[in-house]
């Protein structure tokens, strides 16, 4: 698990120096305190951190070069697969200096070139630069566990592990924001892949790669897809044994590190199974960590504490407060645009006491998406079962629905309201922070003329690539590809690497996606989600784990927005540089923080709010730092 950076100039003949890649590497040194690394060839320069994990002599510092110095790569992440790569490697004649899972990546170049990146198993991001065919390839994993960033200007492309280090690394102006990045932070609390809040700087999409030569970027491809058919078949025995199976199989390529190890331990049936599976085959006690709320309705503690006993793991726990919120201007500046999942603080908090103990820490996170978790998906089967009705029946159904939700459940009322927009735009506003129709209200001049259809463009995008068999299959492919990726998979490496603590994910193993792809729908959803998981673990977990009613991994927003943050959100909302800034309309803004007195408080849309103004103050009203 490390940080990479580079550079590549517009110029062939160009022999760029190594002062802004270093400043890139400064910018990230928490991902990787034991080495740094940068190497110069020709137009390019690609820079590395190195957190050690696996081989941790001097052998194992990046950049890695093949034998004769005209192939150089950097990786951030871990190769699972790289030690039978490595001996088909060495069959072919390649030499190895080291016992890095790194260092396969350049001798697979070698032998494959661009569909080397297909071979590889893992979470990665990588740069290769081939000085031979003056090319830059830039990769990132199937599931996007490892972030991508590339900057694209006048006189070059830089790349980087995080944004903030294209923003405050580069001899360049600092880039200018892109409104409607800050339009769809408003609706989603995140800014979707490929693009990001700020003009010509790009995410890489997970599973893809992408090509740049001086003077030319050639469009990412694609080199991998869930694949939903055919179904598996086989009694429910028989698919409870192989999910089983593929889940052990993916901790023990997970539990491969030459440092200490560890895991998440929130008490929910994800993270309980993956610490089960661990200590089964373990032959220690495993480390376990969890966090708490005094708030009791917050906090999962006692159901952690149960799955720790039955396994007699060494449990680690860390109560968080409302005053420990103030690390928010850390997390802004990690994360280098705004970011709304206020369960970062947990994350955070999770990973620094993690980080005291273990270099490595296994998550439970993927389940939800995999095997249908989210609540969500049952109000979204009514959106399905509309799209099924004759057209004559569908608006006296969504007319009783939204009558229905009006009187008993207000939320679902407003869904209901949505039934006839069709599947992207309806499945949008029923995870949106702020609708279209809020943001026409919230939203001051200039933002409102910004106001773009990008992010339903974009679901719609993902729906219609999705092979799935039956409608819900399509929203899991929706959320893998957005809410995981950029939301998910974004907030534990921004946390986790902030820590330099390494973050392993079992559930989001390619067998097992692969395989949770193919399943039929009752066996994800029979009332909850899960289905097939919770029988999966219902010999490895206590009943109370795997009964408990479904609670997210949040905080307790509501009570601190209302009392211990009240002077934070009122000093920067409220104050002249918000209300000058021209964004938002300071009525409504007003109107939004006022209802945190209220019986019915828009906590998450403050919060959004409050996210949005500290990045602006960290990165666009002043010089921007380093995180």
């Amino acid at each position: 698990m490390c940080g990479i950076s580079g550079y590549l100039a517009s110029d062939p003949e160009a022999r760029p120096t190594e002062a802004a890649v270093r400043r890139m590497n400064d910018a990230i040194a928490h991902r990787g305190p034991d080495a740094e690394g940068a190497w110069a060839s020709g137009p390019c320069v690609l820079g590395h951190r190195r957190l050690s994990i696996i081989d941790l002599s001097p052998d194992g510092r990046q950049p890695m070069l093949n034998e004769d110095g005209s192939v150089g790569a950097v990786v951030n992440g871990e190769i699972y697969n790289f030690e039978g790569l490595r001996e088909e490697l060495l069959a072919k004649g390649h030499t190895f200096r080291s016992r890095s899972d790194s260092e396969v990546v350049v001798h697979l170049y070698e032998e494959y070139g661009d569909a080397c990146i297909a071979r590889l198993d893992g979470m990665f991001a990588l740069a290769l630069w081939d000085a031979k065919r003056q090319r830059l390839l830039l990769a990132r994993d199937r599931s996007g566990k490892k972030p991508l960033y590339y900057r694209v200007t006048d006189r070059g492309v830089a790349f980087a592990s995080e944004v903030h280090a294209l923003v405050t690394g580069l001899d360049e102006p600092r880039p200018a924001v892109d409104l409607q990045g800050v339009d769809e932070y408003l609706t989603l609390g995140y800014v979707a892949a490929p693009n990001t809040v700020y003009r010509n700087v790009f995410k890489l999409r997970a599973a893809h790669f992408m090509v740049v030569e001086p003077g030319r970027v050639h469009a990412p491809e694609r080199y991998w897809r869930i694949v939903r058919h055919p179904a598996v078949t086989g009694t429910e025995e028989e698919l409870v044994g192989e999910l089983k199976r593929l889940l052990s199989a993916a901790v023990k390529r997970r539990m491969v590190a030459d440092v200490p190890l560890g895991a998440f331990l929130s008490g929910g049936v994800d993270s309980s199974t993956i610490v089960a599976l661990m200590a089964q085959q373990s032959t220690r006690a495993v480390k376990t960590f969890s966090i708490g709320f005094k708030q009791a309705e917050y906090s999962e503690v006692k159901y952690a504490r149960m799955v720790a006993k039955r396994y007699g793991t060494e449990h680690h726990e860390l109560e968080v407060s409302a005053d420990m919120a103030s690390v928010v201007h850390d997390i802004t500046r990690h994360h280098g645009e705004p970011f709304s999942d206020s369960s970062s603080v947990a994350t955070w908090y999770l990973a620094k006491m993690t980080r005291e103990h273990v270099t490595v820490s296994l998550s439970g996170d993927a389940g939800d998406e995999n095997f249908a978790g989210y609540r969500r998906y049952n109000n979204a089967r009514w959106g399905h079962l509309y799209d099924a009705l004759p057209v004559a029946m569908q608006g006296p159904f969504e007319g009783a629905l939204t009558a229905f939700g009006r009187t008993f459940y207000p939320s679902f009322g407003r869904f209901a309201e949505t039934m006839h927009l069709g599947e992207a735009a309806r499945y949008l506003r029923l995870i949106s922070q702020f609708t279209p129709e809020r943001k026409k209200t919230l939203c001051g001049p200039v933002l409102r003329e910004a106001a773009s259809d990008r992010a339903e463009r974009r679901f719609a995008e993902v729906l219609s690539e999705s092979d799935g068999r039956f409608a819900m299959a399509r929203l899991l492919d929706l959320d893998i590809a957005t809410y995981l990726t950029d939301d998910i998979n974004a907030k534990v490496d921004i946390a986790s690497m902030a820590h330099a603590l390494e973050v392993r994910c079992p559930l989001l193993d390619t067998s097992v996606i692969e395989f949770a792809a193919r399943l039929p729908s009752h066996m994800l959803m029979r009332m909850r989600g899960k289905y097939l998981l919770r029988k999966a673990a219902s010999d490895l977990l206590p009943w109370e784990v795997l009964h408990r009613p479904k609670m997210g991994f949040g905080i307790p927003l509501d009570h601190w927005l209302r009392n211990d943050l009240r002077e934070v959100v009122h000093d920067t909302l409220l104050d002249k540089t918000a209300r000058e800034r021209g964004m938002l309309d300071p009525t409504e803004v007003e109107r939004l923080v006022k209802s945190l007195d209220t019986s019915a408080p828009e906590t998450y849309q403050v919060w959004s709010l409050l996210m949005l103004e500290l990045w602006f103050r960290a990165f666009i009203d002043g010089a921007p730092r380093a995180a």
